[in-house]
């Protein structure tokens, strides 16, 4: 009981953290990683922790299959919290998605043993880093290419999840070669994780701006864990319950999780697009109409809309012309 009472904390913890980045990156203005100046993002770094402290500590009193699928619960609590604190209600299609992307995430994580796990090599350590760091770099270079906000936003935050998920499982096994007679000597592993979680932490506050709360946190709550399940799969020995039949519910329960994440950045982009295509009411031509010129001139315009960080006195719109009918 002690155990789901700090992972369900935990999981509240972590929805503060991200309802309170959500809103920084949408208010101020500035830097999109890292905002030092605000204090409302230091207070989200603190919650974060509490919410890290508080995971390990449900860890400490129960089993992995218990506090992991919990901790899933995340994006479920943030939805209500955000209409209650910030009035930033969310559709059917976010609740839906929410809820797909948490049931099927707890699928998954209820379904994987660790009762058979073993422990990484420092050179498998070092390899895996390697390739978690390559996994970001590419993920971030591509979010720099995508045109679309709300797109660019959930490939920040999975490579978020990417690095959260890294950290944990260079977490666990830092701890597993830790002594009380040589605290110093995983001080390698202990940087490196330190690198992956504040990397992940300055990847999903930048992941927050133009998408909303949503569709970038349910990226973070599910890509995190599945990381580290996968790394646990294939390096630590770990296994699914049930044979070949766990192994076809897993995988049945990572497409929920897929569709519900799928769900939640449909909804965003229907919500806030991009960019909308305005025509003008037809004017009448200031150009004398020739032989086969068309009968109606109109000007076609294009309004590139984005978010707009802070509290502006003005606003400057520029407005381009496409096309104008008729000739002189």
């Amino acid at each position: 009981m002690l155990s789901v009472v700090l992972a369900l904390a935990s999981a509240v913890a972590y929805a503060a953290a991200a309802i309170v980045q959500e809103r920084v990156a949408a208010s101020v203005t500035g830097p999109r990683y890292a905002p030092l100046r605000s204090p409302a993002w230091w207070g989200s770094v603190l919650l974060n922790g509490v919410g890290a402290t508080l995971h390990v500590a449900a860890l400490a009193y129960g089993p992995l299959s218990l506090v992991q699928p919990l901790g899933a619960l995340t994006i479920v609590f943030a939805l209500p919290m955000a209409a209650l604190f910030v009035g930033r209600r969310a559709g059917r299609r976010a609740w839906r998605g929410a809820l797909m992307a948490t049931v099927g995430l707890a699928g998954l994580l209820s379904l994987t043993s660790g009762d058979e796990a073993g422990s990484l090599a420092d050179g498998e350590r070092w390899l895996l880093a390697g390739a978690a760091f390559g996994a970001v770099a590419v993920l971030f270079t591509a979010a720099r290419l995508v045109g679309r906000s709300v797109l660019r936003s959930i490939v920040l935050a999975a490579a978020a999840g990417v690095s959260f998920g890294i950290a944990s499982v260079l977490t666990k096994a830092v701890a597993e070669e830790w002594t009380p007679r040589s605290p110093l000597a995983e001080w390698t592993g202990l940087l490196v994780l330190s690198v992956f979680a504040v990397t992940g932490l300055l990847l999903s506050q930048a992941s927050y701006r133009g998408a909303g709360l949503a569709a970038p946190l349910a990226t973070v709550t599910v890509v995190n864990p599945v990381v580290a399940a996968a790394v646990g799969l294939t390096l630590f020995g770990e296994s699914f319950r049930y044979g070949a039949a766990g192994t076809v519910a897993a995988l049945i329960c990572g497409t929920v999780a897929a569709a519900g994440l799928v769900q939640l950045t449909l909804d965003r982009m229907t919500a806030a697009p991009d960019s909308l295509t305005v025509s003008s009411a037809p004017m009448e031509s200031s150009f004398p109409a020739s032989e086969g010129d068309s009968p109606r001139a109109e000007v076609g315009q294009r309004v590139d809309v984005g978010a707009v960080p802070g509290t502006r006195p003005n606003l400057e719109v520029e407005v381009r012309s496409r096309a104008v009918a008729g000739r002189s």
